[in-house]
């Protein structure tokens, strides 16, 4: 799937106020993706023990059972396109939906720990979809006055399915007693915690049934006048359409569609100096360990003596901040710059990983860490995560719309956007068994990776703030 026509604008972008109220319930549905993206990423997070206790496996066998969702994940982000440029958007958001509903109901009534694992498999492959088609989606039906803002409505959407899945598991909790295999509504706490997202899937595919097809995927299939209405609907009735029509034409029949050909340079590098520092950005975002923070959050401080209940509180008071730190990231990104504000996170993720690594590096007393160094932790765990999410949380994703030259964007996100599921599964999949060897070391790696992004952000990252994309080279 492309992106939007990259030709010129004649009166694409005004919306009149009017029909503002309407766009912005358009992008807001479409993000309802970005919600259950955040939400099923995260939920697990209440689970684990309960998973590890039911099941009896260690900590390498639960890793994978986290972890195996990220393959879906990155089928679901490699084929959406394909899916949606053949069936339309709305379709592919539909089927998400579906396979969303699917996978919450098998997870929350598992026969094994295989068809757990094959439940998160099918969960990780809607987030893949819902990752590619709800961004994709608002970007061609938004117009280009408001473009940019409501194309934020995903990764808001994200955060808040992150702290919303925190603050329920929590709640669950406290119904349960405190034991994640307390009995709620004749099930197991932790079930209910993953069965819950049926209702947030549900609403998903009902809305997909009241937002309009993407005009440029109507004008791929000949449906002009169908597109003429949708664009009346979200950009006013006195627009010139055939001027319209014509622009989006000229865009996808210009666009050029980059291969993993494309890709490839010489040297002995294999690919072009600017895919590797994609690849880097994506590699650097997740080795910092920040998905820890969202799959493993309670188990990590219950495992420094933490009580349970307020081991899901504290997951839920990191969320919120995340939620905090995206914004004030989208508030500074156009202003402060994307690189200055990616080394300033940097910064900011080395002191907190390493008061961390510093914390959890004294013996547990009676089962606990020392009060102090255990408020140094939590305190800390707040700085790391608030200081990525207003950094490399939404700097990363911008750089890799913004930095790729146009005739090899497309195939270069792909490829730095796998990179980053990869990173990610290998930080998910290891932290449990790295956290049974040495904790603070654990910590102590997370932080040389943020240490090590600061050398790379100033000697390989181009600034691109204020730059036509045509200028990328």
């Amino acid at each position: 799937m492309t992106s939007t026509a990259q030709a010129p604008q004649s009166g694409a972008g005004t919306a009149h106020p009017e029909h503002l109220g309407r766009v912005i319930f358009i992008a807001a549905a479409a993000a309802m993706g970005g919600f259950l993206f955040g939400y099923d990423s995260s939920v697990i997070n209440g689970a684990v023990e309960a998973i590890r206790d039911r099941y009896d496996i260690g900590s390498a066998a639960l890793a994978q059972v986290i972890a195996i969702a990220l393959i879906g994940c990155a089928i679901g982000a490699a084929t959406a396109g394909r899916i949606a440029d053949r069936i339309g958007r709305i379709r592919c958001m539909q089927i998400s939906a579906v396979l969303f509903t699917i996978s919450a109901v098998g997870s929350a009534l598992p026969f094994a720990l295989y068809d757990l694992a094959f439940w998160r498999v099918v969960g990780g492959f809607a987030i893949g979809m819902a990752s590619v088609i709800g961004p994709a989606y608002i970007a061609e039906v938004a117009p280009a006055a408001y473009r940019g803002r409501l194309g934020s409505f995903q990764q808001a959407a994200i955060v808040i399915g992150i702290a919303v899945s925190q603050l329920v598991n929590w709640g669950l909790l406290n119904a349960a007693d405190g034991d994640q295999r307390g009995q709620i509504l004749g099930l197991e706490a932790w079930q209910v915690m993953l069965g819950v997202m049926v209702i947030p899937a549900v609403i998903y595919g009902l809305l997909s049934f009241v937002i309009p097809e993407s005009p440029r995927f109507l004008v791929s299939v000949g449906k002009h006048e169908r597109a003429r209405e949708v664009l009346a609907e979200v950009e006013g009735k006195d627009i010139d359409f055939g001027a319209r029509i014509a622009e989006i034409e000229h865009g996808m029949n210009s666009e050029h569609k980059s291969t993993f050909k494309d890709l490839l340079g010489g040297g002995g590098f294999f690919f072009k100096p600017i895919v590797w520092v994609g690849i880097g950005l994506s590699v650097f975002q997740q080795f910092v360990g920040i998905n820890v923070a969202f799959y493993y959050s309670s188990t990590l401080w219950q495992s420094v003596g933490v009580d349970p209940t307020d081991s899901f509180f504290y997951s839920f008071t990191t969320s919120i901040i995340n939620i905090i730190g995206t914004v004030i990231a989208m508030l500074l990104v156009d202003r402060v710059g994307r690189k200055p504000l990616a080394l300033i996170g940097s910064i900011g993720m080395v002191i907190g990983l390493a008061l961390e690594a510093w914390a959890f590096s004294f013996n547990l007393v009676d089962g606990k860490l020392p009060a102090t160094q255990g408020w140094i932790a939590l305190i800390a765990a707040h700085i790391f995560v608030l200081f990525f999410a207003l950094s490399w949380g939404v700097v990363v994703w911008v750089f890799l719309g913004e930095m790729f030259p146009n005739k090899i964007r497309a195939a270069a996100l792909g490829v730095a956007a796998s990179a980053q599921w990869i990173a990610n599964w290998a930080i998910t999949a290891s932290f449990p068994s790295l956290a049974d060897w040495n904790l603070s070391v654990t910590y102590v790696i997370y932080t040389v990776f943020a240490a090590l992004s600061i050398p790379f952000v100033l000697k390989y990252v181009k600034e691109t703030k204020g730059k036509a994309l045509e200028e990328m080279g």
